[in-house]
């Protein structure tokens, strides 16, 4: 059975002060879920500190897809790794959105992070008129199928998916249980094309308005494996409720 794993994205959240009280309240209790939490580059350090030897992993929300250079404004993964950075978002939404990220850039993220040790959790999800023109197989698929093409069986059964339907994220609306499984299963159905075991073991997260009232619902359905989690994640409370749904 694959155990579940729930992940917190800070997105541009944070204080010195705000993220001690946090960290510290997520380390002191367990959780049924492997926890971590994905946060802005400069608090990176802080979470090694408050966080080496706690049952709580960290990561970024990016990573470049070049190894070094003249690339100002980028962090490369093996300044990430420096820091004990178990994963590093790739794809989300607001990165393709906001910063007109392409499948193939994702998939070279994914590679690069995989080069130095970090477990990308590659974000695929479609937008409002996307799902409302029947189109949200096809495009996840097409993202999907990106990474697939770029990684090997060996590379891709060290990777996280994240289904998260762009019109579920900080609106409020969130999938129905069913919805989102539907989707999970048609990934792991496109992954065990590749590769049947990788598929069977591979973890694939929700990620859209997931709270502690809808957490329970939703990671009882057989193909999702846990969340990936936005404003949740920003209350002790609630993440750890999350984490133990």
């Amino acid at each position: 059975m694959r155990q579940k794993l729930v992940i917190g994205n800070w997105k541009m959240h944070g204080s010195l002060v705000a993220n001690a009280a946090l960290l510290e309240g997520i380390k002191a209790v367990s959780s049924r879920a492997k926890l971590a939490v994905c946060v802005p580059f400069p608090y990176l350090a802080q979470c090694q500190t408050l966080l080496s030897g706690a049952q709580v992993a960290w990561g970024a929300q990016d990573v470049s897809a070049e190894a070094r250079g003249a690339f100002t404004g980028e962090v490369a993964a093996s300044m990430l790794g420096e820091f004990g950075c178990a994963y590093a978002l790739v794809g989300h939404s607001e990165r393709r959105t906001y910063h007109g990220e392409s499948d193939a850039t994702v998939a070279a993220k994914a590679l690069r992070a995989l080069e130095f040790g970090i477990v990308p959790v590659v974000c695929v999800g479609e937008t409002l008129a996307e799902r409302e023109a029947g189109q949200t197989e096809a495009v996840v698929g097409r993202q999907l199928q990106a990474v697939l093409d770029a990684l090997s069986i060996e590379q891709l059964g060290r990777i996280v998916l994240a289904y998260e339907p762009v019109w579920a994220i900080g609106t409020g609306k969130t999938a129905t249980s069913a919805q989102a499984q539907a989707v999970h299963a048609f990934l792991r159905g496109q992954v065990a094309a590749k590769d049947a075991g990788v598929a069977q073991r591979m973890a694939i997260l929700y990620g859209g308005s997931v709270k502690p009232d809808n957490a329970t619902e939703l990671f009882s359905m057989s193909d999702i494996d846990g969340g990936l989690i936005g404003g949740a994640s920003l209350k002790a409370d609630d993440f750890l409720a999350i984490g133990n749904a």
